[in-house]
């Protein structure tokens, strides 16, 4: 089975998002670390090259695979902010409805930038995912 590339590395995460060149992108990432450590308990913490994870969890999958990751992360793409916050499309309709600007995929909630959003409705959305995740 191929090894995981995506792994937790010792990385600055600060100096990551300072180098995230539009200075809104950069200041909505702040924020959504301090959602998230506040959220998980967490601190942030690069894993790979583009994406801030907050806590661990080990994964074991019906096929056998298991592996390492984090409870929940982002990563400031070009295009938008890749949010990464498990259990969010599957159990959390009402709340996706209530966010305002978003699309969304399997595990991820895509934003162009917290402007176009309820923060509030988003910090709830993180809260849910969590605790869910304790749970497992």
């Amino acid at each position: 089975m191929a090894e995981l590339k995506t792994k937790k590395t010792e990385v600055s995460v600060d100096a990551f998002i300072k180098k995230v060149s539009d200075a809104q992108k950069q200041k909505d990432c702040f924020t959504i670390i301090e959602l998230m450590e506040k959220t998980t308990k967490a601190k942030a913490k690069m894993w790979g090259t583009a994406i801030v994870g907050f806590g661990d969890i080990h994964l074991k999958y019906e096929s056998g695979r298991e592996l390492d990751w984090f409870v929940m992360g982002f990563s400031p793409r070009k295009q938008n902010l890749t949010l990464y916050i498990p259990g969010t499309v599957e159990k959390q309709q009402a709340l996706l409805k209530k966010l305002g600007k978003h699309k969304t995929g399997k595990g991820c909630l895509y934003i162009n930038n917290l402007g176009d959003i309820d923060v509030s409705v988003l910090k709830e959305i993180i809260k849910q995912s969590s605790n869910q995740q304790s749970k497992k």
